[in-house]
C-alpha cells in the first residue's frame, strides 16, 4: 500500500497555470495522473507502491470535468483511508470578468499547509483502528511539501517565496493537514482576508490565520516592511479537552524581500497552542461580501430545523477485545458520533447507489433531528458519565425534500472532552448564521443570528464547548456527506450522508452513474 506520495506537486503544475490566464468558459477538464514519487523529509526517504497496487489496475489517470460556479480557492484530494495525507493539491477559479471585488494583486501564490509522518499512512491508521484509538501524531508539519528549517535535514529544503518590496500579494492559503487545525502568520506583517473557501469576504485585517482541515483562506499581503527575510510559519491550534497532545513543531517558510541575501528571519510570535480566544476572534469576525459573485441571502423561511450533538464517545472493542483506547477496558474502542449515531460506512454499495436505485438495507433514513436524550451538553462533569458515552455502530442518515431550506445546530459535547470540530458538508456552501460557547439556547441565541452577511462557507469550526448554526437550501440532489474534517474523527464515526431527494425536473433530477463507476 501507499507509502507517502508528494501527488501536492502535481497540484503546482496545475494551480500555477491555472493562475497564467483568466478562465472563460464554464466547463473545464484536467487529466490527474497519480503515479509513483520518491519523497525525501527529515532524514528519510519513502517511495509510493500504490499507485501500482493491481487492484486498481495499475497506473492510472481521472479524468474530470469542473463546474465553474465559485470563484477563489479550494481544493482537491484524496478521501480513502489516509491517503489525503498527501494525496491533495489547490484548485484555484479565477474569475470569469477577469476582475476581483478588490484591487489586483501584483501576484498569486498557493500556501499549502500540510502533515507528513516518516511511515506508512495506511499502517498509521489500520494500526489505530485495531486498538481503537487515535493515530499517531505527525512527525511535521509543512508549507508547501516543505517542513522548514525547524526540523532535520529540512533547513536547505525551506520554502521561499521572494518578493518585492511596496507590491501587494494574494495568498492561497490552504490547510491540508490530516488531523490539525493550525495557526498562520507572516513575522512583522498584517494581511487583508478576502475570502475563504472560494466565498469573498468583507476585508478583515490581521496579523493571524485559523484554519481547520479542509479549509481555505485568500488574503492579500503589501510587502511594507524593512526589506529582508521574515518566517512565515505555522502550527497547531489544539482544542481537545482530556486528549494526548498533538505534534506541538512549527513548520516554516521564508518571505524575501528584492532577493537580498540573509542570515537569520525574523520569526513571529504564534499563539499559544490552545489560545481558542485567538481561534475564535478569527472565525467569528469574518462576513460575506454582499453582492459580490455568488453570493446568496440567507434562507429565512426553515422547512428543517435540526441540533446535532457532535463529539466522542466510546463503542465495543469487537473481538479479541484488545483495545487500548480507553484505559483499562479493552473492550471499548473510543469512537465519534453525531446525535448519538457512530457511523458506519456500508461495504457492499454505497449510500448514493442504493439511493438511486431504491436498494434497501444499506442504510437508514432516521438520523435523530434533535439529540436523543437532552442534557447538559458542555458541563465538564459528563466526562465522568459512562451512561452518556455508549453510541452504537449505525449507517444513519438525514433525508431531505428538494429545495427544503435547512439549519443545523452542531452542538459540541464534552462525554470524552470539548473539542473544536470542523465540520464539513459536501455539494454545498453554507451561511454561518451564529456560534458561540456553552449549550445553545434556542430562544436566544437565535435573537443574534447575523442573517444580513453571515460568512459562507463548506467547513466550519465548530467552537471547543459551544455551538455553530449553519444554512443552506438543498437544491442538490444526490447523498451528500457531512463529516469533520478531522480525519482521525471521520474514521471514528463523526459522519453522517444528506440524502437530497430529485427535484420536479430533469435539471433537478440526479442522473444516473457513470458506465465506469468503481464498484465497491
Amino acid at each position: 500500500m501507499a507509502r507517502r506520495q508528494a501527488v501536492f506537486l502535481l497540484a503546482w503544475a496545475f494551480a500555477l497555470g491555472a493562475l497564467s490566464s483568466v478562465a472563460s468558459a464554464a466547463i473545464w477538464e484536467h487529466v490527474f495522473n497519480v503515479e509513483n514519487v520518491t519523497v525525501r523529509k527529515l532524514c528519510h526517504e519513502w517511495s509510493s507502491s500504490w499507485p501500482d497496487d493491481s487492484s486498481h489496475g495499475g497506473r492510472h489517470s481521472r479524468r474530470s470535468c469542473l463546474q465553474q460556479v465559485p470563484e477563489g480557492t479550494l481544493w482537491w484530494h484524496a478521501h480513502v483511508s489516509f491517503l489525503r495525507a498527501t494525496v491533495y493539491g489547490a484548485l484555484v477559479i479565477l474569475p470569469k470578468s477577469g476582475c476581483y471585488p478588490f484591487p489586483t494583486p501584483h501576484k498569486e501564490f498557493p500556501i499549502i499547509l500540510g502533515e507528513w509522518w516518516n511511515r506508512n499512512v495506511i499502517d498509521l491508521l489500520n494500526q489505530a483502528q485495531a486498538l481503537g484509538r487515535g493515530p499517531n501524531n505527525s512527525d511535521a508539519y509543512t508549507i508547501n511539501g516543505r517542513p522548514g528549517d525547524l526540523y532535520p535535514c529540512s533547513k536547505k529544503h525551506t520554502y521561499k517565496l521572494k518578493v518585492v518590496h511596496g507590491k501587494t500579494y494574494m495568498l492561497r492559503i490552504i490547510n491540508a493537514a490530516l488531523n490539525n487545525q493550525l495557526f498562520f502568520k507572516i513575522a512583522n506583517h498584517k494581511f487583508t482576508v478576502v475570502a475563504v473557501d472560494a466565498s469573498y469576504t468583507d476585508p478583515y485585517v490581521t496579523d493571524v490565520a485559523v484554519l481547520a482541515p479542509g479549509q481555505t483562506v485568500d488574503v492579500l499581503l503589501t510587502t511594507d516592511q524593512t526589506p529582508g527575510a521574515y518566517y512565515m510559519a505555522a502550527r497547531p491550534y489544539f482544542s481537545a479537552q482530556n486528549a494526548p497532545p498533538p505534534d506541538n513543531t512549527t513548520t516554516t517558510g521564508i518571505l524575501i524581500y528584492d532577493e537580498l541575501p540573509y542570515t537569520s528571519p525574523i520569526m513571529p510570535l504564534l499563539p499559544a497552542l490552545n489560545d481558542t480566544p485567538t481561534a475564535h476572534k478569527f472565525s467569528s469576525s469574518l462576513t460575506s461580501l454582499v453582492g459580490s459573485p455568488n453570493w446568496r441571502p440567507v434562507p429565512t423561511q426553515l422547512d428543517e430545523q435540526l441540533l446535532w450533538t457532535v463529539g466522542l464517545g466510546v463503542s465495543p472493542c469487537g473481538a479479541p477485545n484488545a483495545c487500548t483506547g480507553v484505559p483499562n477496558i479493552p473492550t471499548l474502542r473510543v469512537s465519534a458520533n453525531i446525535n448519538n449515531a457512530s457511523f458506519q460506512f456500508p461495504t457492499s454499495l454505497s449510500i448514493l447507489q442504493a439511493h438511486f436505485f431504491n436498494v434497501k438495507g444499506i442504510y437508514t433514513a432516521d438520523l435523530p433531528d434533535q439529540p436523543p436524550l437532552k442534557f447538559d451538553y458542555t458541563n465538564p462533569a459528563n466526562s465522568n458519565n459512562s451512561a452518556l458515552a455508549f453510541a452504537f455502530k449505525s449507517t444513519r442518515v438525514k433525508q431531505v425534500k428538494y429545495n427544503a431550506t435547512v439549519e443545523i445546530v452542531f452542538q459540541d459535547t464534552t462525554i470524552v472532552g470539548a473539542e473544536n470540530h470542523p465540520m464539513h458538508l459536501h455539494g454545498y456552501n453554507f451561511h454561518v448564521v451564529g456560534q458561540g460557547f456553552g449549550n445553545f439556547d434556542p430562544v436566544n441565541d437565535p435573537k443574534k443570528y447575523n442573517l444580513f452577511n453571515p460568512v459562507i462557507r463548506n467547513t466550519i469550526g465548530v467552537p471547543v464547548g459551544g455551538w455553530a448554526t449553519i444554512r443552506f437550501q438543498a437544491n442538490n440532489p444526490g447523498a451528500w456527506i457531512l463529516h469533520c474534517h478531522l480525519d482521525a474523527h471521520l474514521t471514528l464515526g463523526l459522519v453522517t450522508v444528506i440524502v437530497v431527494e430529485n427535484g420536479p425536473t430533469p435539471s433537478s433530477t440526479l442522473p444516473p452513474p457513470p458506465p465506469d463507476l468503481p464498484q465497491c
